[in-house]
C-alpha cells in the first residue's frame, strides 16, 4: 500500500518526518506546504522532492489528493489543519500537543469519529526500548502494585522562538512528553492535579519554565512530576528520571540506559536491617524507536484499519493533564480532570 503524503509546515520538526519518510517505499510526498513558501522550497530541495508547493491547505488538497496530512504546524494552527484536513477525508498524523486548547481538542476528537478519519498524535518518547523495558517491569508484577511513580525533568534548552513567549513553555508544549509516558508506564489515567508553577532566576522564558505537579491517578497511584526548562548543569535526559514504587520493591530509570528493579531478600530471623537484590531484566524490542517507531504504527494502523497508540482518543487523556495543570496554576488549588473533560 502506497500512502499519498502531504506534508503541512516546513519548520525545523519538519526534518524528523521527512528523513523517516525518504527512506519509504511506500510513501509519497506529493506536496509541502508552508505559509512560508521559501521554507516549503527549501525542504524540497534538500530532500530532492519531487513535489508541489504551497501556502494554502484548502489548495493543497484539491490539487494533490493526500490520503494522510502531516500536520508539523504550531499548537494554535493544529485544529485548522487537522479538521480541514478530516473534513476533505484525510488521516491526519500530527506533531504534539494535541491542541492549543481542550475546545479546540475536544472538537478535533469528535471530528475524527464523525468523518471515520484517524488523528493519530505523535508521543515518540513512548517508541524506546527502554521504557517498554520499564512499563514490562510494571506491569509483569515485579515489584508488586504499583503506588507511587515520580518523573524528573531538568534540561536548559535555547530553542528561542514562540516558546520564549508562551506563558506556559514547559507544561504547554513539553510536559505532554511525560504525562503520556506516566500513563504508559503505569497503565493509569488522571483523576485530578495540584501544580505549581514558576519562573525561576536566571529563566531566559517569559513565562513559567519551572514546575512541580502531583497527579491522582486510577489504580490507586499517586503520579509527581518535577520540571525545569531552565536548568543550568546537571541536566536529565530528554525522557527523564523515573522512580517507580510498589508493593514488593522499586523500579529506576535514568531515561537512557537500562531499568533496573530492587526487591528485598526474604531472610529468617532479624527484620531489622534489609538487604535487596538489585535486578536488570532482559527486554525484547523488534522496532525502530522515536518519531520512526511512532510513525511505523501509525501507517500500519491505517493499513490495518486500527486505531494506533496515539489515537487522539486515548492522547486527549495525556493532553487533560496538561490543561487541567495549568487551570490548577492559574487557580493555585486542586483541579479535577472532570473539570476539564
Amino acid at each position: 500500500m502506497k500512502h499519498r503524503i502531504l506534508q503541512v509546515g516546513c519548520g525545523g520538526i519538519s526534518n524528523s518526518w521527512l528523513k523517516i519518510f525518504a527512506n519509504r517505499k511506500n510513501i509519497e510526498i506529493v506536496g509541502l506546504v508552508d505559509i512560508n513558501k521559501n521554507a516549503a522550497y527549501n525542504k524540497k530541495n534538500e530532500y530532492n522532492l519531487e513535489c508541489e508547493i504551497f501556502d494554502n491547505l484548502n489548495t493543497a488538497i484539491k490539487a494533490t489528493i493526500p490520503d494522510i496530512v502531516i500536520d508539523n504546524t504550531i499548537p494554535e494552527a493544529h485544529r485548522n489543519v487537522v479538521i480541514t484536513a478530516l473534513e476533505s477525508g484525510c488521516h491526519v498524523f500530527g506533531e504534539k500537543p494535541l491542541a492549543d486548547t481542550f475546545e479546540n481538542a475536544a472538537e478535533m476528537v469528535k471530528k475524527a469519529n464523525d468523518t471515520q478519519k484517524s488523528y493519530f498524535v505523535v508521543q515518540n518518547r513512548r517508541y524506546l526500548k527502554h521504557i517498554r523495558a520499564y512499563k514490562n517491569i510494571i506491569e509483569s508484577g515485579a515489584i508488586g502494585d504499583l503506588g507511587y511513580l515520580t518523573a524528573n525533568f531538568h534540561l536548559g534548552p535555547h530553542f528561542g522562538g514562540f516558546r520564549d513567549a508562551m506563558d506556559s513553555p514547559l507544561i504547554l508544549d513539553m510536559s505532554i512528553h511525560t504525562f503520556d509516558q506516566a500513563r504508559l508506564i503505569s497503565g493509569s489515567d488522571p483523576i485530578s492535579v495540584y501544580c505549581h508553577e514558576f519562573n525561576p532566576p536566571g529563566s531566559w522564558y517569559n513565562g513559567s519554565a519551572s514546575a512541580c505537579c502531583i497527579f491522582e491517578m486510577t489504580g490507586n497511584m499517586v503520579f509527581s512530576y518535577n520540571g525545569s526548562w531552565c536548568a543550568v548543569g546537571n541536566e536529565t535526559s530528554w525522557q527523564s528520571e523515573w522512580r517507580a514504587m510498589g508493593s514488593l520493591g522499586t523500579a529506576i530509570w535514568d531515561g537512557e540506559n537500562s531499568p533496573f528493579y530492587e526487591k528485598a531478600i526474604k531472610k529468617e530471623g532479624d527484620n531489622s536491617r534489609r538487604e535487596f537484590e538489585r535486578i536488570t531484566p532482559e527486554y525484547e524490542y523488534n522496532s525502530e524507536e522515536g518519531h520512526a517507531g511512532c510513525i511505523n504504527d501509525m501507517l500500519r494502523a491505517v493499513e490495518e484499519n486500527r486505531e494506533a497508540e496515539t489515537d487522539c482518543k486515548d492522547n486527549i487523556k495525556s493532553f487533560a493533564m496538561v490543561m487541567a495543570a495549568i487551570k490548577s496554576s492559574k487557580e493555585g488549588r486542586k483541579v479535577y480532570m472532570r473539570e476539564i473533560c
